[in-house]
């Protein structure tokens, strides 16, 4: 259910250093206030509206971390 609070990410394989991931999530950060690319965005009516990485971790978390009934009820509806 959380597929479009997810968007598009950007991910990194499993096991990436945590300081890696630190450096990559300041970046995306920093890239995602540039008044370049905001007006570059503004132009072609793109909407920017980043999570953060932490954000994004947890919600995956919290998806992942179904009870199995809600697990298995979802089985269920995708297979309709």
């Amino acid at each position: 259910m959380a597929a479009t609070d997810f968007g598009r990410p950007i991910v990194a394989p499993p096991g990436t250093p945590a300081e890696r991931l630190k450096i990559l999530r300041e970046a995306f950060l920093k890239t995602m206030k540039d008044p370049e690319l905001l007006a570059e965005a503004k132009r072609k009516n793109f909407d920017i509206t980043p999570s953060t990485g932490e954000e994004l971790e947890s919600l995956a978390k919290l998806v992942m971390n179904q009870p199995q009934e809600i697990v298995a009820r979802v089985k269920i509806l995708m297979e309709q």
